[in-house]
């Protein structure tokens, strides 16, 4: 049989028989590789062998290792802690994710801010403390995905395979005695795009989700962000899902070996617009690179009538694990697996976290009617003669060359009344790469207070120092399409078109939506460039969890040129 698509190198750890799929003329295929010993993990403790057994232990039912048949025969294995039957029948909590239902702690990442007094030792990574829900009356039930630890089959990283199974597994443990048949899914992260899959696959039991914080748009949040590719966390996360004693998709190679936005991107959460039960979503202001856009677009998406989202300016697994916290998951699942009325109809639809200095006791919360926030464009006009931004037009032509590997031009503006600056935000750039076809183009809006200390953020899941937004684009995949709104860019990402090095083009750079309030007297800084805005090592040299982009395409000097019939433009969303 004869195909159109080109074979892409293998990695070293494929499996020479390659998963093949058909559509249409098109042979399709991932690049798989044989399972990683889960006895041989390395940073978090070793499963054992499975070993099916049902013990009581405070104050819970605790069912190791309950093998789940899915349709084809493959089991896969889960934990399960519940009430005592004398407690009632419980609804379920099901969490979904590739860390290992044995990986059980309280201790979360140094400087993650999570009190270990929150949440007991048999909470699983990013998902909810049985301890506490079990003694409201709740299940927990905590999966290893098909191909994954000790569970049976090969792994496919989300997509059709995954989505059968998550639906195979909550009508299983809907049917359950103990169980009172209203499944609801709960976590972070993974655990949370699960949630989208779930619900995409419509199982009748399944009656409630809450997503906290997940990417929605695997090719634009994930593999790359504007085209460039994403090199820090995808091999961390091909890491993560090698651990099997089958084969598992390896989500890194794949992503290289599909480096515009294909079919290997669009299968991979199933139909979000389809999701129609009750939804309670929240997302972080600090997340960019990783999750924030994400989980907007997806509650604009969602079909739900009941559904609501937060969006915090704190630490995303601080802000999970805080105990108000817990009491809304509570309340909502109180209302939709339980039925009972505990004031979700006084719930704003959208509230957001207006961030000022960087503490949260300092913040204002802002309720909205959806996720984009404001459509009010504050247009701010780059003057590169005066390396300033203006609010009018700037008539005459300027221009600023700098070498795109080592410098950075900066352009501000210093508000002069108080401004709120919610959602998403665009830079119109003219540009040209002066030795080169291509450019990676970095784009970072940071906040400084009338004394010109600059004020930082919490970003990620660990870190305090972060900006107020970040936006990307390599020059080649400039192309827009009809999806775009002023404040929103939108680029297909399906084909590349070189730079004519000298040649000016036109950029339209997506910066991903932030929230956060300047003051009179207060500055907002305009910085572009052609690296990272910042690169972190521990002290063991290693580099902790971050978004890093070092496959670039930089070369030369840049110039960036405005004014005229240059007018290149930020622009910003203004809040009432």
């Amino acid at each position: 049989m004869t195909s159109s698509a080109s074979r892409v190198r293998p990695s070293s750890s494929e499996n020479p028989e390659d998963i093949r799929t058909m559509t249409g003329t098109q042979l399709q295929f991932k690049i798989m590789r044989l399972g990683v010993d889960p006895t041989q993990v390395v940073g978090k403790p070793a499963p054992g062998p499975v070993d099916r057994r049902t013990i009581e232990m405070r104050g819970m039912v605790v069912e190791y290792d309950t093998a789940v048949p899915m349709r084809d025969g493959v089991r896969i294995y889960v934990d399960v802690y519940r009430p005592h039957q004398s407690s009632g029948a419980a609804p379920i909590l099901l969490a979904w994710g590739p860390y290992g239902k044995h990986w059980l702690t309280n201790q979360m990442y140094p400087g993650s801010g999570v009190d270990p007094a929150w949440i007991s030792d048999l909470t699983a990574f990013e998902a909810p403390d049985p301890i506490y829900w079990t003694s409201h009356g709740y299940a927990v039930v905590v999966a290893d995905p098909r191909g994954l630890w000790n569970s049976e089959g090969d792994f496919s990283h989300n997509g059709p395979q995954e989505r059968e199974d998550l639906y195979d597994t909550i009508e299983w443990l809907a049917a359950r005695p103990w169980s009172s048949g209203n499944v609801g899914m709960l976590g972070v992260s993974y655990l949370a795009g699960s949630q989208y899959q779930a619900a995409s696959a419509a199982p009748p039991s399944l009656k409630a989700i809450s997503p906290w914080e997940c990417f929605s748009d695997w090719y634009r949040e994930f593999a790359t962000h504007g085209g460039i590719p994403e090199t820090g966390f995808r091999p961390r996360v091909s890491t993560n899902v090698s651990y099997s004693r089958g084969r598992t998709e390896d989500p890194a190679a794949n992503m290289w070996a599909h480096p515009f936005d294909d079919w290997y991107y669009a299968e991979k959460y199933g139909a979000i617009d389809q999701i129609t039960i009750p939804t309670y979503m929240v997302a972080s202001w600090g997340d960019h690179g990783l999750h924030t856009r994400g989980t907007l677009n997806a509650f604009d998406q969602i079909g739900s009538t009941d559904k609501w989202l937060e969006v915090h300016g704190q630490k995303k697994w601080m802000y999970f694990y805080h105990p108000d916290s817990v009491e809304r998951q509570r309340q909502f699942f109180d209302t939709y697996l339980k039925g009972m009325e505990v004031g979700l109809e006084h719930w704003p639809r959208v509230s957001a976290e207006i961030r000022d200095n960087g503490r949260s006791d300092d913040s204002i919360w802002k309720n909205f009617d959806d996720a984009k926030f404001s459509t009010d464009v504050f247009p701010l006009y780059l003057d590169l003669s005066a390396m300033a931004l203006e609010p009018s037009a700037v008539a005459p032509q300027s221009s600023e060359s700098f070498d795109a590997t080592n410098d950075s031009i900066s352009l501000e503006y210093t508000f002069d009344r108080e401004t709120d600056i919610v959602g998403p935000a665009s830079l119109t750039l003219w540009l040209a790469a002066d030795h080169s076809t291509d450019a990676d183009v970095f784009v970072i809006l940071r906040k400084f207070d009338p004394a010109g200390a600059e004020v930082a953020f919490p970003t990620g899941s660990i870190f305090s120092d972060g900006p107020v937004a970040l936006g990307w684009l390599r020059a080649s995949h400039r192309e827009t399409d009809d999806q775009s709104t002023p404040l929103v860019p939108h680029h297909p990402h399906t084909n590349e078109e070189p730079l004519v090095p000298g040649d000016p083009v036109r950029l339209d750079i997506e910066i991903w939506a932030s929230g956060t309030v300047f003051h009179a007297g207060e500055t907002l800084r305009l910085t572009i460039q052609g690296r990272d805005f910042q690169k972190r090592v521990t002290e063991s040299g290693v580099p902790p969890l971050q978004i890093l982009h070092e496959s670039l395409r930089n070369d030369g000097t840049w110039t960036v040129l405005s004014g005229g019939s240059f007018e290149s433009v930020l622009r910003l969303p203004r809040s009432p």
